[in-house]
């Protein structure tokens, strides 16, 4: 008799029964999908993995702890059966069958009647790759197509037209350090979408690389400003594109809200009615120091760090840092456009009680190619910075965090 291929389908359960029988690995990696899809969960088991337990603690799922017995899929729309006991896969199996309940069995598929597709998730969309035939089941090459296919739905290489109106406004959007790779998912999936793109020299300039032609790319530095203020100039160009229908993207190094001005654009985007939306980026401040084997905290070592600006010197009337209080903290100071600034701030931090042994990293143009690092101490950090021609951007790292790491001297 011919085979025939299984019929793919959504299953709606959000208040519907459904039952879990047994509490291992595979009811912790079924069980969040159902939880989100609103099910009523019944599990059934003598024993849970301490995150299953902790799903029951948390009132997400109903546990009765004991093994299975006769009548527990009565009224249920769906199980999975996951125990390790084949006798009483196989007695479930029957009574969902009798029930015409639908049932996947983790131990023996072609014995189920229904079978878990290997799913992903992308904006509001959910990929759902299925080997509709028995004798082609490869659950590693299903996971693959699924893999491939979310992340081409996430980065934009797989662009799916948008039938419906988008609506414009502008997203902005935080590109993280420097390396393209380090952009979030979501970032990458709107510069896909984008018609404008304004962009910082800071940010993953690799990436316009990639944008289709027609996009137009705007380098907010070399934006004519006349009688406004840079910014100002920049909120105006992202108030005139959004106002013509264009999808905008203001592409920002590190994440909008560190040092990058975005509440700035965010405040002007409301002030003239225009949506905005805010995509966190992977922080400089953090990732810099930890690509060049830096953590910015470490057991015993410290318990705190604290991120400034040094784009004005601490005796400069227009510094808002308190570097006396700065001086006396024991955790790790990470200083962000510090460098021309750096001899100055080194000199306040050893006046106010900061030992001038306390070590020093510079690290420059971090997580991209051309990143170094050069190691110093409050005492010598001027001389060397000098010495190295070190160059914005760089982050500088002051504690003793710097000696930690296989960089270090510790």
């Amino acid at each position: 008799m011919a085979e025939h291929p299984a019929y793919p389908v959504g299953l709606r359960l959000a208040g519907r029964r459904v039952v879990v029988l047994g509490g291992g690995q595979v009811a912790q990696r079924r069980l969040p999908a159902l939880v989100a899809a609103g099910a009523d969960i019944h599990l059934v088991s003598p024993e849970a993995t301490p995150s299953v337990e902790a799903m029951a603690d948390a009132g997400e799922i109903t546990w009765e702890q004991r093994p299975y017995a006769e009548g527990d899929l009565a009224d249920a729309w769906y199980a999975l059966i996951a125990t390790s006991d084949t006798a009483a896969n196989d007695a479930a199996s029957a009574e969902g069958e009798r029930h015409r309940v639908w049932c996947v069995r983790s131990d023996d598929a072609d014995r189920a009647t229904a079978w878990t597709p290997a799913t992903g998730h992308s904006e509001g969309v959910t990929v759902a790759v299925l080997t509709t035939e028995a004798r082609h089941r490869d659950p590693r090459h299903t996971a693959a197509i699924r893999d491939a296919v979310v992340e081409g739905l996430r980065d934009g290489t797989l662009v799916a037209p948008h039938r419906r109106t988008r609506t414009p406004g502008v997203a902005l959007v935080g590109g993280g350090p420097g390396d393209p790779d380090l952009i979030t998912v979501r970032g990458r999936r709107l510069l896909a979408e984008a018609d404008v793109v304004i962009a910082d020299r800071l940010g993953p300039r690799d990436l316009l690389a990639e944008l289709p032609p027609h996009v137009e790319v705007i380098d907010a530095a070399k934006i004519p400003y006349g009688r406004f203020m840079a910014q100002e100039a920049i909120n105006n160009a992202l108030i005139e594109h959004a106002k013509q229908g264009k999808a905008v993207v203001r592409l920002k190094g590190g994440d909008p809200f560190v040092f990058g001005r975005g509440m700035e654009e965010a405040q002007a985007l409301a002030e003239a009615g225009i949506a905005c939306t805010v995509v966190p980026g992977i922080s400089s401040t953090i990732s810099v120091p930890g690509a060049a084997g830096i953590p910015v905290t470490h057991r015993g070592v410290a318990h705190e760090f604290t991120v400034v600006s040094g784009h004005v010197a601490p005796d400069d009337e227009r510094s808002l840092v308190d570097w006396p209080s700065l001086a006396k903290l024991t955790g790790t100071l990470v200083i962000l456009m510090g460098v021309d600034k750096i001899g100055k701030i080194a000199g306040t931090l050893i006046a106010h009680g900061k030992s001038p042994d306390t070590p020093v990293a510079l690290v420059q143009e971090g997580t991209t190619a051309a990143q170094r690092r050069v190691d110093a101490t409050l005492a010598t950090v001027a001389e060397v910075a000098v010495a190295e021609e070190v160059r914005p951007p760089a982050v500088i790292v002051v504690g003793e965090v710097v000696a930690v790491g296989p960089h270090g001297t510790a």
